[in-house]
């Protein structure tokens, strides 16, 4: 089977490899780690008795993983950690975030490449962050002898009809597994439909609510407010990890408001780095004045530097002289663009009205956990598939509301502008319902440290790099 996956995957490079190219010239994407990802050329470890090898896929994931990885390392303080991510922002965001860490690429799942990975890491376990089934890398690994572990397991209901239609094969990966922490019943079912031995499949809850920030007042929070110079008797609305075209959404609900609304501030945020020149455009395309966080001249907190190809570098906006004079004194007509990456769970902490992006889109939604744990009125479109559970659990406390394009954002932020008192308990109880579900990480912990830290019950077969 490897080399009819190498044959696959090879197939499948070359065939987009003119939209990697692409992508390159234009966004500066898929520029580094290909060594790590074709060879598996990850640094070369030491044997130790306890590595653990987690993976996560980006961002998200990332961020994800910092709750389970520092309480992991309290338990098994004799453990070394080796992190991998797939995407560049991710490894970014890595790299700063576990600065003491072996942060590195992760392999394709051509065979070799996973092969010399194993055998230069040396780890004794693998977790994967939510669910990465790459065969190749599951079973070098499993026959490499690692423990495995899925950790937060989140299998929506597209991704279960994709892996049904291969189940023998997603079987017998499933069947390597030591043990499978579902965020679900839901979940948990269908990993065991798909051929997961029930004894290892285990509802732990989602780590997602765990590791929020809820005060407004932390470090962060309050350097983002001091550096775009928002005042304390203000309303702010953000935008968050959002898409073409919901920036455009934003800015015209902001516009259309702040007539009635002087004292209403906007922050946009966007999903991926590669739009932040773009949405920069687009506000002053309209004429109105810009204020771009990588631009501020107050002193950025650690692991929050801005990502900008070197096409943004050489494109500095008018945000520059406005960053200059005003930024401790913007004026309310002044849009603020988050243009870093690691920052938007502290921005959230601005909040007061919230909409969450990637679901008046296709994408199926992105996170609205983080606007509800700090209080704020969440909003968020219809297309949210990837986040049914928060969202179930939002709206079923009257904690959230769904608006369905660009006129009813415009209208639910004008009701919660002129609705103080409302818009205040619809937050409180978003905080409420978020506090309600933490607890995931200590479960997980307490069946993953056991299945990751007990003897392996395979034979330990490294194969030279």
């Amino acid at each position: 089977m490897p080399w009819l996956l190498n044959l696959l995957y090879a197939t499948v490079i070359v065939a987009a490899m003119p939209y990697l190219l692409y992508q390159r010239i234009r966004w500066g994407k898929y520029r580094t780690g290909w060594s790590e990802k074709l060879l598996g050329r990850v640094p070369v470890l030491e044997p130790t008795a306890e590595r653990v090898w987690f993976h996560a896929v980006s961002v998200g994931e990332v961020l994800l993983l910092r709750g389970l990885i520092a309480d992991y390392r309290q338990r098994r303080p004799q453990a070394e950690i080796v992190l991998t991510t797939t995407t560049a922002t991710g490894f970014d965001v890595a790299r700063k975030h576990y600065p003491d860490l072996v942060v590195c690429y992760c392999p394709l799942d051509f065979s070799w490449a996973v092969r010399r990975a194993i055998a230069r890491l040396k780890p004794t376990a693998l977790v994967l962050a939510e669910l990465e089934l790459w065969p190749n890398l599951i079973l070098e690994a499993s026959s490499a002898g690692l423990r495995l572990a899925i950790a937060n397991g989140r299998l929506s209901e597209k991704s279960f009809r994709g892996y049904r239609t291969l189940r023998p094969l997603v079987r017998r990966l499933l069947a390597k597994f030591d043990m499978i922490a579902a965020q679900n019943e839901e979940y948990a079912a269908r990993f065991r439909e798909l051929g997961a031995p029930s004894d290892r499949v285990i509802v732990t809850g989602s780590v997602k609510y765990d590791g929020v920030q809820t005060d407004r007042q932390n470090p962060r929070t309050l350097e983002l407010r001091r550096s775009f110079g928002i005042g304390d008797d203000e309303i702010v609305f953000i935008a968050g990890s959002t898409q073409h075209p919901e920036e455009e959404y934003a800015l015209a609900t902001w516009q259309e408001l702040r007539r009635d609304f002087p004292r209403l501030r906007l922050i946009l945020v966007p999903r991926h780095k590669e739009r932040f020149d773009d949405v920069a455009r687009l506000i002053e395309g309209r004429g109105l004045p810009l204020l771009r966080r990588s631009t501020t001249s107050e002193r950025r907190p650690s692991g929050s530097e801005p990502q900008r190809d070197d096409a943004s570098k050489r494109s500095l906006t008018v945000a520059a002289p406005i960053a200059q004079l005003s930024s401790l004194d913007p004026q309310p007509s002044t849009i603020l663009l988050l243009d870093t990456l690691g920052e938007l769970a502290a921005c959230w902490g601005l909040a007061d009205i919230a909409f969450v992006g990637g679901s008046l889109t296709n994408r199926g939604g992105q996170n609205m956990i983080e606007p509800a744990a700090y209080g704020a009125a969440v909003l968020f479109g219809p297309n949210t598939r990837n986040f049914r559970d928060a969202v179930s659990l939002l709206l079923s406390g009257n904690a959230a509301e769904v608006v369905s394009d660009q006129t009813g954002l415009t209208v639910a932020v004008r009701r919660l502008l002129c609705e103080e008192s409302a818009r205040r308990s619809m937050g409180m109880r978003a905080q409420s319902a978020v506090a309600t579900h933490r607890g995931a990480t200590v479960r997980t912990l307490e069946v993953l440290v056991p299945a990751l830290a007990s003897p392996t019950h395979r034979p330990h077969r490294v194969r030279a790099a």
